[in-house]
């Protein structure tokens, strides 16, 4: 995920952003470097990814535009329906710089084990129209595909929310946020468990790890400079729900520390499932059956039991 950002850093833009925020005071020089942070996180690649085979004939695309959306923005979906009616669904938010079509071959992979799958694009990745994502929209975003998640997949018990990346971040906020609703409503929570696989703590720890390996200058307050936060440390205590968290002992980018960090900040039940050999992107593949039967288990534990209503506890529809 964060190979190009990574040389961009080191050679030239995080030295230059944060000297610039440090000594320029003007509004209008915080809204630039504000912008130009965004453009380097989220770096969005046009057109479809190299590897892109295009898509199988039972997968089904199309747009969402909800009320609360400017006039012109959409999310563009995939949704693509397992063999199996009554098979369990997955929410699939994918990280930065590519779309959905660079996401096909993880997607395919989830189905193969059974699942269906929704995956969206966030607003301003491939077909999905809208401004430069924020950290703000993302999450938006992932609110919104959720919704529609719902339709898709009635089923409470068959749901799962899946991020990899950076949107593993979303995925967290979104699942901390579900359940923050629903121990407010007194509500179970309306979700199976959550899956994460090759993200971070918080954005200041991985910027600060490319930082560390590659400037010279290790003062520079890294993590007080970024506007974009993602503090999934500080979400995942909240989310109350089965975890699995997923991270490639060889991942070259973000290191499996970050992931055993959630783990352990995270409360039960939950499973860290380390790779060995797995990269940043492979791990799914290289994982096989140890990754399907992790999947299976996160499906069989048992949830955090919260009272309805009514007083009985369970899951919501």
């Amino acid at each position: 995920m964060f190979s190009n950002l990574k040389s961009r850093i080191s050679r030239r833009w995080l030295p230059w952003l944060c000297m610039a925020t440090l000594v320029v005071g003007l509004p209008v020089g915080c809204g630039a470097l504000k912008y130009k942070e965004r453009e380097l996180l989220f770096r969005i690649e046009p057109g479809t990814a190299g590897w892109y085979r295009g898509l199988p004939t039972d997968v089904q695309e199309f747009d969402i535009k909800p009320a609360s959306f400017k006039a012109g923005q959409n999310l563009h979906a995939w949704w693509w329906p397992a063999a199996r009616r009554d098979a369990p669904s997955i929410l699939y938010l994918h990280g930065v710089r590519w779309n959905l079509t660079g996401q096909a071959f993880r997607i395919e992979q989830l189905r193969a084990m059974g699942y269906s799958v929704l995956a969206i694009d966030y607003r301003g990745f491939g077909q999905s129209k809208g401004d430069l994502p924020s950290e703000a929209s993302v999450y938006e975003d992932a609110r919104v595909a959720w919704e529609r998640f719902k339709t898709m997949q009635p089923d409470a018990n068959k749901r799962l929310i899946y991020g990899h990346s950076l949107g593993g971040a979303v995925a967290i906020d979104l699942a901390a946020d579900l359940a923050a609703q629903a121990k407010k409503k007194r509500n179970p929570i309306p979700v199976r468990g959550l899956v994460i696989e090759s993200t971070f703590t918080s954005l200041g720890d991985a910027v600060a790890q490319v930082a560390d390996s590659n400037l010279p200058v290790k003062w520079l307050p890294v993590r007080w400079l970024l506007s974009q936060k993602f503090d999934s440390i500080d979400k995942i205590v909240d989310i109350d729900m089965p975890l699995l968290v997923v991270h490639g002992l060889a991942d070259p980018f973000m290191p499996s520390r970050f992931s055993q960090q959630l783990f352990n900040a995270a409360s039960e039940p939950k499973r860290l499932l380390l790779i060995p050999g797995g990269t940043h992107n492979n791990s799914m593949s290289r994982g096989g059956s140890q990754y399907r039967q992790a999947l299976e288990g996160l499906m069989k534990a048992k949830p955090p039991q919260i009272a309805g209503p009514s007083g009985n506890p369970g899951l919501a529809g």
